[in-house]
């Protein structure tokens, strides 16, 4: 029997880019149909070369450019386009705010379909790039070729091969080398540049994935506003005298690190949460401030990645909530209780629920350090805690900050919310078509009074949203 061949799907000539779509991409419409297209932007006309077809959409990549948008500028970043992170920034930042907040608008009323108010307009980030305070890197011995010289470089150097740097989108073994990285300051690239020339002059092996093998595994990098810097290095096994060498070359090599730190994590997976973490030297943690309140970050600790932004989106929140001396307040999924302790000092008493317990620690220590005594922290899932019992033993609410993760808020919990009936709902998201589909369950008791996009991430397609709902 004779091998099926595989259809080849067709090209299309001259296609005017039209708009932006979800995930980053950007849309063309051919008749009926969506097209999805990335690393192109509104204007630019293109020949195409359809990748994914189906009823009513399909999947393409530009192959040739006929003609380019007036509104397309130059990415700085050397690794664009293979890197799967900052797809924007083709895009001026001015135009990304743009896209960003129609990207609200279009959530709220396609999917949410009820009422709203005129959207506030979107709050950009002063910070364009070198803006996150946290990064992680994986050491791969299966490493992304770019190039040409690459290939040659591996015939030659088997060390050619050995990455450090970020996971190629879809391929979870391939990690491509990163040199310039424009997300974290500068002192970042210098680190982990650092440990890779280290780590290939005295040959210590980076991680294969597929085998479950080889001597470094991750680095993490997290840094302050006041200037503090945690370096945690991930060993896959433990070889005490290479371990210590290379810890303590990089203290020697940047004395600017306050919080050196390693895990030994012989798991199939990457994840340190469940593991044990070692204090080479300084502190086992590092400290942000946001106005006067201090925030102890720990290797595990979860803290929003843009610092400066996220002072930003708190004060919407406290805005929006309008916080007295009587107000009884549930923050739910709080994490380690930065908004809690954020909005702590106006109110009567808060409550932080968190999945997490590791997090609900760390917002006990939060609150303890800013001497901060009129808040609560409970850990466990949401749907199983916040329960009609627990609010009888706890109070009513008057006002409920709920920040939850990108799948929005469990069924449960919408009910028990209801049945709470707070005045006031603040709700904080990172995805505004889950958001969405929740303000349309809690639209029958409470009415959208105020939307406030905000930008924590420039030159991605992710945005935070923080709505205001009142009781009908």
């Amino acid at each position: 029997m004779s091998k099926k061949r595989k259809k080849t799907l067709p090209i299309l000539e001259n296609i005017l880019i039209t708009d932006i779509a979800s995930e980053g991409k950007a849309i063309a419409k051919i008749d009926d149909m969506v097209v999805f297209v990335p690393f192109v932007v509104p204007g630019d006309v293109v020949d195409l070369q359809i990748t994914k077809k189906r009823k009513n959409f399909a999947e393409a990549r530009a192959i040739r450019f006929e003609s380019y948008s007036n509104d397309r500028c130059n990415a700085p970043c050397e690794h664009y386009g293979i890197c799967g992170g900052c797809k924007w920034q083709i895009l001026p930042y001015d135009k990304q705010l743009f896209y960003k907040h129609k990207q609200v608008e279009d959530n709220l009323v396609r999917i949410g379909k009820i009422e709203l108010p005129e959207f506030q307009p979107i709050m950009g980030s002063r910070r364009e790039y070198f803006y996150r305070n946290k990064l992680e890197f994986t050491f791969s011995n299966r490493k992304w070729l770019t190039n040409p010289k690459e290939v040659v470089a591996v015939e030659q150097d088997p060390n050619a091969l050995s990455g450090l740097g970020f996971h190629i989108p879809k391929m979870f073994d391939k990690v491509l080398d990163i040199n310039k990285c424009w997300l974290q300051d500068d002192i970042s690239n210098q680190i982990r540049n650092e440990v890779r020339r280290y780590a290939f002059e005295h040959n210590l092996s980076f991680f294969d994935l597929r085998r479950q093998e080889g001597f470094l595994r991750t680095l993490m990098i997290r840094n302050t506003t006041e200037g503090e810097l945690m370096v945690v290095v991930v060993f896959f096994h433990e070889d005490k005298p290479k371990m210590l060498s290379l810890l303590e070359h990089l203290k020697e090599k940047f004395p600017q690190i306050t919080s050196l730190l390693y895990v030994v994590n012989t798991k199939a997976n990457d994840t340190i949460t469940d593991q044990r973490i070692e204090l080479f030297s300084g502190k086992d943690h590092i400290i942000e401030i946001m106005e006067d309140l201090r925030f102890k970050i720990g290797a595990k600790s979860f803290y929003q990645t843009n610092s400066e932004q996220a002072y930003n989106l708190y004060r919407v929140v406290s805005e929006f909530a309008q916080i007295t001396p009587e107000t009884l307040v549930y923050d739910l999924y709080t994490g380690v209780g930065t908004i809690a302790n954020f909005v702590a000092r106006s109110a009567k008493k808060v409550i932080g629920i968190e999945y997490v317990p590791e997090a609900i620690e760390d917002a006990k220590e939060n609150a303890r350090i800013n001497s901060i005594d009129n808040t609560e922290f409970f850990a466990g899932d949401m749907k199983d805690i916040l329960s009609n019992d627990f609010i009888k033993q706890h109070g009513q609410p008057d006002v409920i900050i709920t920040d939850p993760p990108r799948a929005g808020m469990h069924d449960d919990v919408v009910k028990t919310i209801l049945s709470a009936a707070p005045k006031k709902i603040v709700y904080v998201s990172c995805n505004p078509a889950t958001q969405a589909r929740d303000l349309q369950l809690l639209d029958s008791s409470y009415k959208v009074t105020r939307v406030q996009p905000v930008d924590m991430f420039p030159h991605t397609h992710h945005v935070e949203n923080v709505v205001l709902l009142e009781r009908r």
